[in-house]
């Protein structure tokens, strides 16, 4: 148990609605207060990517308390979350539309979710920004540049595969593990490296290694 922790999560409008979702579920299950702002867009990705309304808290919590989810408007940037002496362990903005990453990049705060994210950048806390767009243009490729230079995480919602994943879920716990692991969270979500050497003659990792084997082109 990890008590009295608080991480704001922004949901904006890129595709990725099902990290959001697991994301919230796991900081509830490690006991950490979930400080919640949905743009407009992101309202409605959640509506068309899982078929349900994004401010349904008890939805949104499945089996865990929905008590430890407080939802904020938008638009209120009077509201806590917006203010430095509001004390957190920081913010996900979970998935990061190039939108939101250019108006974080840019110091825009025009609205809750943008102006959270300054200041979670001016207090020096963890800010993690989950972009989930490709390509890459050149714009948000200097907008990540700007973030990283703040003092910002950019960490692209890229699954791995070299634990072999079965379904969809399996990649949605890779990247949200890495998440939780970037703001410090305990999970028992596995996703850990476990290098295995394969059998004497084989060409190729044993079925159910987690690893490649020596030789490979996974070795750094």
């Amino acid at each position: 148990m990890q008590p009295n922790r608080r991480i704001i999560v922004g949901i904006s409008g890129a595709s990725g609605a099902c990290y959001a979702q697991q994301l919230i579920r796991s900081l509830l299950r490690a006991k950490i207060e979930v400080h919640l702002v949905i743009s407009p867009m992101g309202q409605r990705l959640v509506h068309d990517e899982l078929d349900h309304d994004a401010t349904d808290l008890s939805w949104l919590a499945g089996d865990e308390d929905p008590s430890g989810i407080t939802l904020y408007s938008y638009q209120d940037v009077g509201a806590a979350i917006a203010s430095g002496s509001f004390v957190t362990d920081g913010m996900v903005i979970c998935p990061c539309s190039s939108h939101s990453l250019s108006a974080v990049a840019m110091g825009s705060s025009t609205n809750l979710l943008h102006r959270a994210a300054q200041v979670t950048l001016k207090e020096r806390r963890r800010l993690v920004l989950v972009h989930r767009e490709m390509p890459l243009g050149l714009i948000d490729i200097r907008n990540m540049a700007a973030v990283t230079e703040a003092g910002g995480i950019v960490c692209p919602a890229n699954p791995g595969f070299y634990l072999g994943p079965r379904h969809l879920n399996d990649l949605v716990d890779f990247v949200v593990a890495r998440l939780l692991d970037l703001m410090e969270v305990q999970h028992n979500l596995s996703i850990r490296w476990k290098e295995q050497p394969p059998p004497e003659g084989s060409l190729g990792p044993p079925e159910g290694s987690l690893g490649p084997p020596e030789g490979s082109l996974g070795e750094t």
